[in-house]
């Protein structure tokens, strides 16, 4: 019996929400239907190779249709027509098998064992436990030496002393051979000693000279450099005489242009002053006044007591005019 679950309102505050509404499972049998097996026409295939059922093949070879793509109403028609004619051969099929007749009232019926020989039904499997026992690992014997097989026959020569060689006579050409090598090999080695030795004579000479050629560069050079620094000291000293010998030239002849320049300008100059005005005689514009006034007695300081200065006589005789 399915049950029907209640609807359930959505979460708004989950973050997790089911693209569909969820439903029970359908009942489905434990066991293959044999009427529909029976109505699939089995496929003969020579080769096993050839059989979906145990090589699918290439994947690029399969006819998958695109997400877009629309089905085919003819085809999806005929399949209907096809699955409807299996219902309808399967109540036929139904209708016609003999069934077992109800069972009375108060008795049901139940699956029993018709088989020739019983088995008792447990949900647990038997188990029996075995043991056996192997022998031990020896060491493996160590691999005998390849030895070729004989092939040919053998065959033995006598040969007797001073048959075929004199020892003595044979061994001087080749004593010959290396003493004279030797003797050879000795002399390279003397010259060689020889011709190195006079090398380094010649190596320690030519060191001599290139040692004796180069402190006499290094005192040209150092005598070079002293003449190139003189010269460029005497040629600063020139150069410094010429600047001073300049600006003394440009200086007397600046005083002599200035002094002949000047000569007539103070005359002008003393002129247009006294034509302005800045040059006068005091005298003339009245300047004696103030001195004047310096210079008269204490009895005429008073302004007042000049009006009395007809009543009584001065009190002292008045200073000279050059204030002595």
């Amino acid at each position: 019996m399915t049950s029907v679950l209640p609807p359930q309102k959505e979460s708004t505050s989950g973050t997790y929400t089911f693209s569909s509404r969820p439903r029970a499972l359908p009942n489905r049998s434990k066991y293959r239907d044999p009427v529909a097996e029976l109505q699939e026409e089995p496929t003969q295939y020579g080769n096993i190779m050839y059989d979906r059922r145990v090589i699918r093949g290439n994947t690029y070879a399969q006819h998958i249709l695109p997400v877009s793509a629309q089905p085919d109403p003819i085809e999806i028609q005929r399949q209907q027509e096809v699955r409807r004619r299996a219902a309808a051969k399967k109540r036929a099929k139904d209708q016609l098998r003999p069934r077992t007749p109800e069972p009375v009232e108060g008795r049901k019926h139940i699956d029993v064992q018709t088989e020739l020989y019983l088995e008792e039904l447990s949900d647990r499997i038997v188990e029996t436990d075995v043991e056996c026992q192997t022998d031990a690992f020896l060491d493996k014997p160590p691999t005998p030496l390849f030895v070729p097989a004989k092939t040919g026959r053998d065959a033995v020569t006598q040969i007797e002393e001073g048959e075929l060689f004199d020892f003595d006579i044979e061994v001087k050409p080749v004593l010959e051979v290396f003493i004279g090598k030797t003797i050879e090999q000795a002399l390279l080695e003397v010259m060689e000693e020889e011709e190195l030795a006079n090398l380094r004579g010649q190596q320690r000479a030519f060191e001599e000279l290139r040692n004796a050629e180069l402190a006499e560069v290094q005192r040209l050079e150092e005598q070079e450099r002293r003449h190139r620094e003189e010269k460029e000291r005497r040629m600063r000293e020139q150069r410094e005489v010429l600047r001073l010998e300049k600006e003394t030239a440009e200086k007397i002849a600046a005083r002599v242009f200035a002094k002949h320049y000047l000569a007539d300008l103070i005359p002008s100059i003393y002129s247009n002053l006294r034509d302005n005005g800045y040059f006068y005689d005091p005298v003339e514009r009245g300047q004696f006044l103030p001195w004047t006034d310096r210079a008269q007695p204490p009895c005429l300081a008073a302004g007042p007591r000049l009006w009395s200065m007809k009543a009584q006589p001065c009190c002292g005789p008045c200073p000279p005019l050059g204030g002595a």
